[in-house]
């Protein structure tokens, strides 16, 4: 290649960092020995290991400095390359390529230390470059060494708030193998041999395929975030742990890491299970309570009420199950409430349950609780009833309308004190006294079919009848007595006593719906009550009206012979209850029923109509 001017390759020569200590004189012998080669876009100009045998700088053009395909950096016009290689003639670190038409300058190893050996003055502007560099090592080593200790400190740092987090804190590959884990990680998945195990193995399968379809997933939203639902974790040792969390990502373009933290929220959980669980009873406590202050009590002045009271004072100490018995509007609700209030239970809530007001479908979870996902619909776990009265008492109203199919759960309750909720393998335990009505004959519901018998002794361990209203002889005058009392301030309305008269249309009523029409008629009475005085004959129905709508209703429907014989028998019951069994005379159930005394006398008798003691 042919020499070029000497003035020129001076000036590109002192304008290179490697030659700018070196005098002009020095610079002008160097150029003497200096060669000009130029290279295509894309050429190497040498390879790594290649002998380092010259001193290279750039007059036009641009290079990359790599290593295969790894680029470090790239030199430009100025910039020099091979210094070293003046010095020495060790191999070159790294190879050189164009990426544009190149025009370099090169300076061979044996021609510059023949000069070194003649110029003193070359020798001592390279000798104050070198001196230079190594100043400028010195504070870079110096930079270093704080940079170090900072990073160590701030490495510190870092290790001790995850080593010191309550939370666990796990560390993965994009193949799921672990690559970190803190104490508290170590804890939740018992164990401390993690390293290269894979995660999703300490997972349930939902939760795994949660944390695969992030990882998985374009949607990048979902990285660096909370973790869309509760995982749970299992460990080594078996234990299931429920676990809130986020999960994000970091790494380079050829390798991706997965920081995953986690919280258990077991205990979290409970927590607001028990505050669920206490907020139910203190509703149901509320609700007993508005029922306690807004109930008539028990008025017992005859004799047959009288036994029910004493019944309950019996019974109400005792764990006893008891199976109250009566008429619909009785008060059987009242019979049970007051067996809780004076029992050792009073402290805990009183559940009630009415057997025959939900569907059957829906009542084993009512009763006994479900977990999520039991049925269609179960979107949370839900406490049963059971669960609520635990230590408590429950009622369980219209007993006899419970389905079949359920009643040997509702034994092993009975038998046991435990129960499995729906869609729960997991059984329960409760302390629970039971205290069950209903107005049906359970013996004979039992004998046709409808009823487990097994069940119904169970039931009937102490066995309270509520005495229909019309066989309490002037109760149903006191009770209206303290219904208008307490009536007559709700409604606004001043106080009115029961003249004679009303008592006597009281006394002779039959009252079917017992004491809940006798809350009705009276409410109804003070309300279109004028000037303090209540018109009781429109208020309570005749009787010649309650016989035709008995009539009418019958007319609709086909009776069998025996349930034509039982409704002639509920007949002459009803007569005979209303005129206080005379049979004959004026007033008299015959003259009621419009036949002859004598005939009624041998339908008594035909049909086995007794009268009560």
């Amino acid at each position: 290649m042919a020499q070029i001017a000497s003035e020129k390759i001076i000036r590109l020569l002192s304008h290179s960092t490697f030659f700018s200590e070196v005098s002009e004189s020095s610079l002008f012998h160097l150029s003497q020995f200096v060669t000009e080669e130029s290279f295509k876009n894309n050429e190497v100009v040498f390879n790594k290991d290649d002998e380092g045998d010259a001193m290279y700088v750039i007059v036009q053009g641009q290079v990359k400095v790599h290593v295969k395909d790894h680029i470090y950096t790239h030199l430009n016009e100025g910039d020099c390359f091979g210094e070293y290689a003046l010095i020495d003639n060790d191999v070159r670190s790294a190879s050189i390529t164009a990426t544009k038409p190149l025009t370099l300058l090169k300076i061979e190893h044996h021609h510059f230390m023949d000069l070194l050996h003649k110029d003193k003055n070359l020798v001592k502007g390279v000798l104050s470059l070198l001196i230079k560099r190594h100043r400028e090592l010195d504070d870079i080593q110096e930079l270093l060494t704080n940079s170090n200790r900072a990073l160590e400190l701030a490495s510190s740092k870092t290790k001790g708030l995850i080593e010191g987090a309550m939370d666990a804190i796990i560390m993965f590959d994009s193949k799921f193998r672990i690559v970190l884990t803190n104490p508290s990680a170590n804890e939740l998945l018992e164990n401390n041999d993690t390293i290269q195990r894979n995660i999703l193995f300490f997972f349930d399968e939902p939760s795994a395929k949660i944390i695969e379809s992030i990882i998985s997933s374009e949607d990048k939203t979902l990285l660096d975030n909370h973790l869309p639902e509760i995982l749970k974790v299992i460990g080594s040792n078996e234990t299931e742990t429920l676990n809130e969390g986020t999960i994000s990502q970091y790494g380079t373009e050829n390798e991706t890491f997965y920081t995953l933290i986690l919280r258990n929220i077991n205990e979290r959980l409970k927590a607001e299970e028990k505050i669920n669980l206490l907020t139910k009873q203190t509703e149901y406590l509320t609700e007993e309570i508005r029922f306690l202050t807004n109930d008539h009590g028990i008025t017992a002045e005859d004799n047959s009420m009288k036994s029910v009271l004493k019944q309950i004072d019996q019974v109400a100490k005792t764990n006893a199950t008891v199976l109250v018995t009566g008429e619909t509007g009785t008060g059987k609700e009242l019979i049970a409430r007051a067996i809780h209030k004076n029992s050792t239970r009073n402290d805990k809530a009183l559940i009630r349950i009415n057997c025959g007001a939900i569907p059957h479908n829906l009542i084993e979870s009512e009763l006994f609780g479900h977990k999520k996902g039991a049925f269609t619909g179960a979107t949370s776990d839900r406490k049963g009833r059971f669960l609520l009265a635990d230590k408590g008492t429950i009622f369980l109203d219209e007993i006899g309308e419970m389905p079949l199919d359920l009643q040997p759960k509702l034994l092993r309750v009975i038998q046991e004190g435990e129960f499995d909720p729906v869609g729960s393998s997991k059984t329960i335990k409760v302390d629970v006294r039971i205290i069950a009505a209903t107005h049906r004959n359970l013996l004979q519901h039992a004998q046709n079919g409808k009823f487990r018998e097994d069940l119904y002794y169970r039931l009937n361990v102490f066995p309270i009848e509520v005495p229909a209203l019309r066989n309490r002889g002037n109760d149903v005058c006191h009770i209206a007595t303290e219904m208008i009392q307490q009536l007559s301030s709700k409604l606004n309305k001043p106080y009115l006593e029961l003249s004679e008269s009303a008592k006597r249309l009281l006394t002779s009523y039959h009252w079917p719906g017992n004491v809940r029409e006798l809350q009705n008629l009276v409410e109804r009475a003070l309300i279109v009550s004028q000037d303090g005085r209540i018109n009781w004959q429109s208020i309570i129905p005749a009787e010649s009206n309650i016989i035709e709508n008995n009539i009418d209703q019958a007319q609709e429907k086909i009776l069998t012979t025996k349930q034509l014989v039982q409704l002639e028998k509920d007949n002459i019951l009803k007569a005979l209850r209303l005129t206080h069994w005379k049979i004959s005379g004026k007033n008299g159930a015959a003259e009621l029923l419009k036949m002859k005394p004598t005939t009624l006398a041998s339908r008594i008798k035909a049909l086995a109509i007794e009268r009560p003691i």
